[in-house]
């Protein structure tokens, strides 16, 4: 029997949350399901802030420029600026939901400036803004009768008329109806029907075997919007951000950029600064020209990292300012206030996604994307820091309003959704080999498709990653289903679209650069996938 609700929202961060704030407010009964505990979200993990015009010395066709430039040709001249010049009275709304961001002495908001941008205009709570944000909104849902939050619940697949059979996968009378999801704490899989769907479910770092991304980030969404036959777009726009704590155990801690912002220096291992080879703005360009310059002079110098200098920054200032990564700095056994420490490039940011309009309607009927998830057109080939949190609110808000339009013209099902059936599926029998997989995915996304691409390491990858499939699908059919096959299965099939994308540009262009293809095209276009219908 399924369980109905009007609205449901997949992911807990600042999207979700907005959105299921905005669309409760007007009536609706939501759910949002989150695989974990409510706060853990890459949302919780956003360091920097949220970058939006509030100062009189600012205004937005600045940030708009400063946007395009960094996207590298690709962006959507009206989302940019739809987006940008939204962002003060969204900014607003979470302030009235409770967030808290920090001031001056003066009273008026005190503003970082990050890579890419002309002005300051990065909105924060320190170092933690991301966690300020979502404590703040998590407030806010609480409070809410109409809204029921399923924690420990992974989703496993939409349903959609073509899935049950009713019509074909991107035919116009194809929508959703609902999804399954898996029980994590009961061991079941529960059947939820909506008039709406909405994919939060943020990232997918954990493509790659470096990421400043938490555990959860596993591509959920955007696999299985793919699945359901929606348009995904620009896959190959992988973010690597340039400074990434290498620590002595072999982890990486990410640094945000409003430590260069507040006059941080990227040195060689022979201390000379060298950002001004590769940029004007030196440690201040785009955060793809700065993760390829790393790259670049670690291959140069045969070095495992390059510094980063914060020691001309105060010692007190640094630590009030950055108290998070100081602390973090300071468990790895550096003091980010007198040494330089080292750093290194990590998978940070998806500026693809699944494509969607600026109301996050998707190609499919009922489903809505927003957040990292979602491909608005904002990022283009390169995310100017700080812009996700503020596309995330903006896009929430905007979708609320068509989500709203969208169940009040869906009727509520008359035909129940089908339970999910296990068959003849026993337990997994050798949990080793997802494990073994796992690892082996990651390692090979990041020898071949990583910062420096070519068609032949493209296609090696496309090899190995497609054997890695027929085992996870033929392991997917054979067991019952358990959170770390389905997040593999959905990590195997983003790092699928993502090399199919790459092999799609013949050029270098932002976060994509080939040895193959180093010039840039005189026209940017999309690259674009959408699952074959014959395809199982």
């Amino acid at each position: 029997m399924a369980t109905h609700y009007e609205a449901i929202i997949v992911g807990s961060g600042i999207g979700g949350l907005s959105f299921a704030l905005n669309l409760a407010k007007r009536g609706h009964a939501v759910a949002i399901v989150t695989k974990k505990t409510s706060s853990e979200s890459n949302t919780n993990w956003a360091q920097g802030g949220i970058a939006c015009v509030t100062d009189k010395t600012d205004d937005f066709k600045s940030h708009v420029q400063d946007t395009l430039d960094a996207g590298d040709g690709l962006c959507d001249l009206a989302a940019v600026t739809h987006i940008i010049e939204s962002g003060p009275e969204r900014v607003a709304e979470l302030i009235s939901w409770g967030v808290e961001f920090e001031n001056g002495a003066d009273g008026h908001p005190d503003l970082g400036r990050e890579g890419g941008h002309s002005r300051r205009r990065i909105l924060h709570a320190r170092d933690m803004t991301g966690r300020a944000i979502e404590s703040a909104l998590l407030r806010a849902v609480g409070a809410l009768a109409n809204v029921t939050t399923l924690e420990h619940h992974l989703a496993i697949d939409l349903i959609t008329r073509a899935k049950l059979g009713q019509c074909q996968v991107g035919a116009p009378e194809d929508r959703v109806l609902g999804l399954h999801v898996l029980n994590t704490k009961a061991g079941r899989v529960e059947t939820l029907s909506a008039s709406v769907v909405v994919l939060a479910t943020g990232g997918m770092g954990q493509v790659y075997q470096f990421t400043t991304n938490p555990d959860i980030a596993t591509g959920d969404g955007i696999a299985m919007a793919y699945r359901a036959g929606a348009e995904v777009r620009d896959m190959e726009m992988v973010q690597f951000h340039p400074t990434a704590l290498k620590a002595p155990d072999g982890g990486r801690a990410l640094i945000s950029e409003a430590v260069r912002g507040e006059g941080a220096i990227l040195r060689d291992l022979s201390l000379r600064p060298f950002m001004k080879d590769f940029h004007p703005l030196a440690d201040l360009a785009p955060r793809d020209i700065v993760a390829r310059a790393i790259d670049s002079v670690m291959k140069r110098d045969g070095a495992p990292h390059v510094l980063l200098d914060a020691t001309q920054v105060a010692k007190g200032h640094l630590s009030e300012r950055f108290p998070h990564i100081y602390e973090t700095c300071r468990k790895a056994g550096f003091d980010l206030a007198t040494e330089p420490v080292p750093v290194v490039p990590a998978a940070h940011y998806l500026c693809g996604g699944v494509a969607t309009d600026l109301r996050g309607q998707t190609s499919l009927p009922g489903l809505f994307a927003v957040g990292e998830v979602a491909c608005t057109g904002l990022h283009g080939a390169n995310r100017l820091a700080s812009n996700s949190l503020l596309e995330a609110v903006v896009l929430a808000h905007d979708g609320a309003l068509a989500a709203d339009l969208e169940i009040g013209r869906t009727p509520k099902p008359t035909t129940t959704l089908p339970a999910w059936i296990d068959g003849s599926a026993g337990d997994p029998d050798e949990r080793v080999v997802l494990t073994h997989n796992w690892d082996e995915l990651r390692r090979t996304m990041w020898d071949y498709v990583g910062i420096v691409r070519s068609t032949k390491r493209l296609q090696r990858a496309r090899t190995r990653i497609g054997m890695l499939a027929d085992e996870v699908r033929e392991y997917y059919w054979n067991f019952r289903v358990e959170p770390r096959l389905l997040e593999l299965r959905n990590l195997i099939q983003v790092a699928e679209l993502i090399i199919d994308c790459a092999l799609q540009r013949h050029e270098s262009r932002g976060l994509h650069f080939t040895l193959d293809y180093p010039k840039k095209l005189s026209v940017a276009r999309h690259t674009s996938v959408r699952r074959p219908q014959s395809r199982p």
